[in-house]
């Protein structure tokens, strides 16, 4: 695929509240939930942004660039979307999208990339998400860099926090995925979500 117009931008910024301890580092089979992520991103991106407050035990490689949050203060995932959009004006790339993905989700299918390609050729909305089974996925997201300024302006002056709030403002359209086991975008929040993840490794694997 030719991805030169995005930039793949994983999320990994998150507190961990719920799970007790950095749910990047917990390990799901051979790998931790941020390397299952990373192994699927890294195929399909030649470059890859990991969003992270955090000091990360990744394999050093020149496709991935960490950065911090632009904004200080743990103030959710929008910020992570606009410190990659303000990543590539610093460094004057010419990515017009981001496609994020969270750090959390390690069974999510690369074919969803292939998808975001097509959209974007549609053009149809400068946001898009992902929805399988009625529910809609806020973090897997297609992002055009366009909308940075307002995001950067409803952060700062109008107190966005919410994902979804500030999303149904803009206007968001949703990439429609079919589920046939389990859902591929099931996230790991909490100790007994990766026990599940557990059990559905199994499968996932055995399939």
């Amino acid at each position: 695929m030719n991805d030169n117009n995005i930039l793949a931008v994983v999320l990994a910024g998150g507190q961990s509240k719920r799970f007790g301890e950095d749910k990047n580092q917990a390990k799901l089979g051979n790998l931790t939930l941020l390397e299952h992520v990373l192994e699927k991103v890294t195929k399909k991106f030649e470059k890859t942004l990991i969003i992270s407050n955090q000091n990360l035990n990744i394999k050093d490689l020149k496709s991935i660039t960490i950065v911090p949050d632009c904004i200080q203060g743990n103030l959710g995932p929008l910020v992570g979307v606009l410190t990659a959009m303000k990543w590539i004006r610093k460094n004057n790339k010419q990515y017009q999208w981001i496609a994020t993905f969270p750090s959390d989700t390690p069974f999510f299918e690369t074919s969803i990339i292939e998808k975001y390609k097509n959209r974007i050729n549609l053009n149809e909305s400068l946001l898009y998400f992902v929805r399988s089974n009625q529910k809609r996925h806020n973090i897997f997201g297609l992002w055009s860099v366009k909308l940075m300024d307002t995001l950067e302006n409803d952060l700062t002056n109008n107190n966005f926090r919410k994902v979804e709030e500030w999303a149904d403002k803009i206007g968001v359209e949703t990439i429609n995925v079919k589920i046939d086991k389990f859902d591929p975008f099931f996230n790991i929040n909490t100790k007994t979500d990766l026990e599940e993840a557990k059990k559905i490794l199994k499968e996932y694997k055995n399939d």
